[in-house]
Order: structure tokens, then C-alpha cells, then sequence
């Protein structure tokens, strides 16, 4: 064998040696020792109480000047902590001061039409509600990848056109059935995982075969079989449909379907055909990583998804949602509306 020959092999095992190093990362990952607990029976186990109050604050679709840009800029995430001070500064307030005053041009604290600045609103006081964390996820909208919800389809438009020509001349209080369903204490929405102003409780419990999901909002509980049983029949639709689950490893997936022609995702009406995809991910002892994929081709122009992370709080307490009980409100506007009319108003 030549020198010449040995010289080039040296060389080549020096440069592919160096090449090596330089895509080798300086320092290795850190290697996590949480391991994934199991139930007695071998099941992930992912119970626990996973409110969603740190997510309250981020917006469900992203702004256009976004882009596909997932997380906040340095600057706009020093505007959402702005935000979070105002609103700490608002509920410490003894006294109503000029500036917190009722708008109704600019709407509330949080450019809320129906609320005003000073907490006044068909709800809660402003000061009674949760706040969240500032953080940097854009949306709660991660799917399609500029973070907004997809456009209707034709046949949906033309569904809303006609609802909305059935409600012009109608008054907003004609009958409870004017009003909303989570005003009437019925539901919050198909996704009762949505971060909301009070109430966030979310309870995950595990038993051989099935899993109760909770929600702390007008108190509404599924029972997920995880024995691979068919969906109940077309015949039986409700606001929260018809729930079946499986394991993907350690992630729970949940089907739902059947719902009823009342059932709404954002405020839109879901179709006969929507199913809902949730993914439920323990990625940590106090981290649930939660997606849900919004499918209902007559709809949306395309599927969509929801993803943001719930953290586990031992110390929440889930309280009874006595909804219907203290709904004032109902009983308030349709008398309100009564007697408007009586008026001549």
C-alpha cells in the first residue's frame, strides 16, 4: 500500500470524524426519569383535576399579521402581559374610577361588546372571573397553520343566511328558545375543554374500561366506553353526542358523534355528519396535553384542530354548577321583554 494512498485514507477519516462533531449537539438532551404512571388494571393513567385557567387569554383564532407563526413575538407577548396587569389592576380597584367607566362605543376590559369596562355585564363582575398566565401560544387554533378557523361551506352559508332572515323581526327574548344554550344552563358547546371566565374544572377518572370526563361549566359528565362498542344509533343525538375511546399508547383518543342539530362548536351549528376527534396526552406528573380535531365536512371547508396544555392542580375544587337553580337572568329578560312591549317600546 502507498504513502499516498494511506495519506488519503487518514485524511478522509479525519474530515468525516470532524464532520461528525459538528452535527452532534454540544450537550446531550437532558433525559427526563418521569415515567408514565398505570392504573392497577395497566392503563395510562391520566386522572386528576386538569383546570384550563392558565389557557383564559389566549385567543381562539390568531391574527391575520400572525401568520403561521405558533407563538408570540417578544414585543406581543410584552402586550398580553400588559393585558394581565391591566386586568390585576382592575380587580384590586376599590372604587370605579373614570377610566374603568362603562363604554358601550368600545365595549369592556376585554373588548367584550355586552360588558362594560367597570365589570357590568349579563354575567359575573369582570373581578370575579379568572384571568389565566400570559403565555406565548398564538391561538388555541393550531390546524390549518395560519391558526384560523376555515371558512364555511356553501351549504353552511346558506344555513345561516336563512337562520338569521327566520330571526329578523323576532325579538332577542321572544321565547327562552331565543336565548342561548348556555344561558338556559343547557351546555357550553360540544368542546366543554375551552378555557372560559370561571369554572374551568376539568376531572379525568379511570375505571376497567371506561373513563368520566367532568366539566366544571353547568357540571356536564361523559361515561367513555373503551371496549370498542359501536356509536349508538343515528336515531339518538344529543348536545354533547355519543362518546367511544381507545388507547394509542399512552394517549386516550375519544370519538364523538350524534350530535344534535343544536349542538355548536364556537357558535357555529355542528351538522348530523361532525365528529369530534380529542387526544388526551400526559406528557409530565402535572402536564395533559389536550387536542381536539373539529371534522364535519358539511360545515367547514376542511378539518380543523384545537391543541393547548391543562395543568394538573391538586388543590382545585370543582364546585356543583347549580345552574338552573340561580338562573335569574332567563326570568329577568323574558319579563324584561314583557314588559317592553307593553310600553310600546
Amino acid at each position: 500500500m502507498s504513502h499516498r494512498f494511506l495519506i488519503v485514507i487518514v485524511a478522509f477519516l479525519f474530515v468525516s470524524a470532524v464532520l461528525a462533531g459538528q452535527t452532534k449537539p454540544a450537550t446531550p438532551a437532558p433525559k427526563s426519569n418521569w415515567t408514565h404512571p398505570k392504573t392497577p388494571w395497566g392503563d395510562p393513567d391520566i386522572q386528576g383535576i386538569w383546570p384550563g385557567t392558565e389557557m383564559i387569554g389566549t385567543p381562539m383564532q390568531r391574527t391575520a399579521s400572525a401568520g403561521e407563526r405558533e407563538v408570540l413575538t417578544d414585543s406581543e407577548f410584552l402586550q398580553r402581559e400588559a393585558q394581565r396587569k391591566a386586568e390585576a389592576e382592575f380587580d384590586s380597584s376599590e372604587f370605579v374610577t373614570d377610566a374603568l367607566r362603562c363604554d358601550p362605543k368600545r365595549g369592556g376590559l376585554g373588548n367584550t361588546p355586552d360588558t362594560c369596562a367597570n365589570g357590568v355585564s349579563i354575567g359575573p363582575p369582570l373581578y370575579w372571573q379568572d384571568r389565566g398566565t400570559p403565555n406565548k401560544q398564538a391561538s388555541l387554533v393550531v390546524d390549518p397553520p395560519n391558526g384560523r378557523i376555515p371558512p364555511l361551506t356553501p351549504e353552511a352559508q346558506k344555513l345561516a343566511a336563512e337562520r338569521a332572515a327566520a330571526r329578523r323581526g323576532h325579538g332577542p327574548a321572544d321565547s327562552w328558545e331565543d336565548r342561548s344554550a348556555w344561558e338556559r344552563c343547557l351546555t357550553r358547546g360540544a368542546i366543554g375543554f375551552l378555557p372560559t371566565g370561571y369554572n374551568n374544572g376539568n376531572e379525568i377518572l379511570q375505571a376497567p374500561g371506561y373513563v368520566v370526563i367532568r366539566i366544571e361549566m353547568i357540571h356536564e359528565v361523559r361515561i367513555v366506553p373503551l371496549d370498542g362498542r359501536p356509536h349508538a344509533g343515528a336515531g339518538i343525538r344529543s348536545y354533547n353526542g355519543d362518546s367511544r375511546g381507545h388507547w394509542d399508547g399512552n394517549t386516550l383518543v375519544v370519538e364523538t358523534t350524534n350530535f344534535n342539530d343544536k349542538a355548536t362548536v364556537n357558535n357555529t351549528p355542528l351538522s348530523s355528519s361532525a365528529r369530534l376527534i380529542e387526544r388526551f396526552t400526559r406528557v409530565a406528573a402535572d402536564t395533559l396535553n389536550y387536542e381536539v380535531t373539529v371534522d364535519d365536512p358539511m360545515t367547514w371547508t376542511r378539518p380543523w384542530k384545537i391543541a393547548f396544555p391543562l395543568k394538573r392542580d391538586p388543590s382545585y375544587k370543582l364546585f356543583e354548577y347549580a345552574c338552573h337553580e340561580g338562573n335569574l337572568f332567563m326570568v329577568d329578560a323574558l319579563q324584561g321583554a314583557r314588559a317592553e312591549e307593553k310600553g310600546g317600546k
